[in-house]
């Protein structure tokens, strides 16, 4: 492994621990709670999507005519990830963004997706603020796009690379798992999702974006700094989102009493 990548990774290992030890993943023990966690986090599902593609804007050539620009293995890269998660298939063999595959299993649980659909409809970032959801969610996509808008290739890269975590829908498969036998709820879409992001993540995109990284930073000790304080504060806000999230499962748990 590149030694970079290596340091890098042993700085971010202690926030890292804290996501996936978080205290959220407890308190998904209900049908009622899976809602309130997807229409939430329906929102990272999305934004995802715009830092991917603003990693495929500023590594291939998106314009007319056109002319070779950056590596051909990071292109081939970037592009197999849109392909994926921009038309992916569904268990029926149809294509489907990850964004809508994960809008369906939504649906599949009765979760509220008049929000999210509403908002992406509308295009407009500034509407965010208004939106009826946390203010955690809202400070994760904000970030997110504050990344993009830095136009540093390396910075969004590992954004993309460090704060999508590739071990969290493991978490998750287990979790839904666990509900199904309480409940006569299906999950059989969000599996489908998860199970997508397993595969897909873990044996292909996540060594190859470790590349990515170790190819745009290089010897450069600046961008090596910038890439772990991207990652450190996209872990924290990964965090301080699932913070959101686990808050307003209690607060709604005390309603419903």
């Amino acid at each position: 492994m590149n030694g970079n990548i290596h340091k890098l990774e042993k700085e971010i290992a202690s926030a890292r621990e804290q996501l996936l030890g978080h205290p959220l993943y407890n308190e998904l023990t209900s049908l009622h709670a899976m809602r309130t966690f997807m229409e939430e986090h329906v929102f990272a599902v999305w934004d995802f999507m715009s830092l991917l593609k603003a990693l495929q804007s500023g590594l291939t050539c998106t314009t007319v005519p056109w002319t070779p620009k950056g590596s051909p293995k990071t292109r081939r890269f970037i592009n197999e990830i849109v392909l994926g998660e921009e038309s992916d298939i569904d268990q029926r063999g149809v294509p489907s963004s990850h964004y809508e595959l994960y809008i369906e299993a939504m649906k599949e649980i009765g979760a509220n997706t008049s929000i999210i659909e509403n908002f992406v409809a509308t295009g407009e970032l500034k509407t965010l603020k208004s939106l009826p959801i946390s203010q955690e969610t809202k400070d994760f996509v904000a970030f997110t796009f504050e990344v993009i808008q830095t136009q540093k290739i390396h910075m969004i890269a590992s954004a993309f690379t460090f704060g999508r975590e590739d071990i969290i829908p493991e978490m998750f498969i287990e979790i839904i798992n666990e509900i199904e036998k309480n409940t006569n709820s299906s999950f059989d879409k969000l599996r489908y999702y998860l199970h997508r992001h397993v595969e897909v993540d873990g044996q292909e995109h996540g060594p190859i974006s470790l590349n990515m990284i170790a190819e745009l930073c290089g010897e450069d000790d600046n961008k090596w700094a910038e890439c772990t304080e991207i990652a450190l504060t996209a872990i924290e806000k990964r965090i301080q989102l699932w913070n959101g999230v686990r808050k307003q499962i209690q607060e709604e748990h005390i309603q419903i009493q």
